[in-house]
């Protein structure tokens, strides 16, 4: 089941049932099935807040992604920070809605397996995301 839940911003608008069967579209395409995925929309300061507590980073993020993931069975806890996104949308030339979308994928290809942070891992990410894209316009 994935849940779409705020704490101290409002709900983007984004229409949840294609958002979830996109999110589970993209999971099979990895041959995984969608178990628990609770994304939490946030703000930079709460952001902020659960990097220092959890991951004792000391930096704003778009995104966090506590991985709960069992077998083939993805599941997760992930932490978007609206205000993030939001800079990043207008940094990087793209949509609000785009960004957002590319962020909410990230998290799940996290689950998947897909890292960012190696040498060419970061290309591969972009790629994968850019895929995931792509099949949003199909739902």
């Amino acid at each position: 089941m994935i849940t779409y839940q705020t704490e101290g911003v409002e709900m983007p608008a984004i229409k949840k049932r294609e958002t979830t069967a996109w999110i589970k579209a993209v999971a099979e395409s990895y041959g995984k099935r969608v178990g628990d995925i609770a994304y939490i929309f946030c703000s930079d300061e709460k952001i902020l807040e659960v990097n220092r507590q959890y991951l004792q980073h000391d930096y704003y993020t778009d995104i966090i992604t506590f991985d709960y993931c069992e077998g083939k069975r993805l599941s997760g806890d992930l932490f978007i920070s609206l205000d993030t996104v939001r800079t990043n949308a207008e940094q990087f030339g793209a949509t609000y809605e785009t960004e957002l979308h590319r962020v909410i994928i990230h998290g799940v290809l996290h689950l998947v397996g897909i890292n960012d942070k190696g040498p060419g891992e970061r290309e591969i990410m972009e790629a994968a995301e850019n895929k995931a894209l792509e099949m949003l316009k199909e739902i």
